[in-house]
C-alpha cells in the first residue's frame, strides 16, 4: 500500500469522526434556554383585529386602453362604503408603456373610487427618463392610463428644477403607446447645465 493510499484511508476515518465530535461539543455546550424570558408578542387587540376588514399586501394588475401595463401594490387595503371603493396604505403604482418605459408612483395612502385612484400623503413619481415629480396628490385612471395633478407640482428634471400649477401624464394619442408629461399653469424653470 502506497503512502498516499494510507493517508487517504486514515482521513476517511478521521474526518467524519472529528466532524461528529465537533457537532457533539456544539450541542452539549450550547446555551440553556431561559424559561423566564418573555416571548415577543405584538401589541394588537385580537378582538379589533378579528373585526377589522382588511387585506394585507394586495396587488392589482391590468392593461389600460392604450395598452400600457398598470400595477398597484399596497401594504394594506380596506373596503370603504360602496361597491368599488376602498382605502389603501403605503401604495406603489407602476405604469409601463408599450415601449417598456415606466413611471413609478409611490404614496402614503390611496382612495379607490371606481376606476379612479386618488393618491395622497407624500406622492412622488419617477419616470424612466430621470424626472422626479412631487405633489400633494395625484389622480390616476386605471382605464385611461393617466396620472393628473391639479395642484402645484415640483419637478426635478435632468436639466434643472421646475414648478407648475398642474401636471398630466397621458398617452400621446397617436397609437404609439408612448406617454407625454404635460406641465401647465405657470411653469417656472431653474436651468442647471
Amino acid at each position: 500500500m502506497s503512502t498516499r493510499s494510507c493517508i487517504v484511508a486514515w482521513l476517511r476515518v478521521l474526518l467524519p469522526l472529528s466532524a461528529l465530535a465537533l457537532l457533539s461539543v456544539l450541542f452539549l455546550l450550547g446555551r440553556n434556554p431561559d424559561p423566564d424570558a418573555s416571548i415577543p408578542y405584538a401589541d394588537v387587540d385580537p378582538r379589533e383585529l378579528a373585526e377589522r376588514q382588511a387585506v394585507t399586501s394586495p396587488t392589482y394588475a391590468g392593461v389600460t386602453d392604450d395598452g400600457a401595463q398598470l400595477s398597484i401594490t399596497a401594504a394594506e387595503a380596506r373596503p370603504d362604503g360602496g361597491q368599488g371603493e376602498g382605502q389603501a396604505q403605503t401604495v406603489h403604482m407602476t405604469l409601463r408603456a408599450r415601449d417598456g418605459r415606466a413611471a413609478d408612483v409611490s404614496a402614503g395612502s390611496a382612495a379607490l373610487e371606481g376606476e379612479q385612484v386618488l393618491l395622497g400623503d407624500g406622492v412622488r413619481m419617477t419616470t424612466a427618463d430621470g424626472w422626479v415629480v412631487t405633489a400633494p396628490q395625484f389622480l390616476a385612471s386605471t382605464i385611461a392610463g393617466t396620472v393628473v395633478s391639479d395642484r402645484e407640482v415640483n419637478v426635478l428634471a435632468p436639466f434643472g428644477e421646475l414648478t407648475a400649477g398642474q401636471m398630466e401624464l397621458r398617452p400621446s394619442g397617436r397609437g404609439s403607446g408612448d406617454h407625454v408629461l404635460d406641465l401647465s399653469g405657470g411653469v417656472r424653470l431653474i436651468y442647471r447645465p
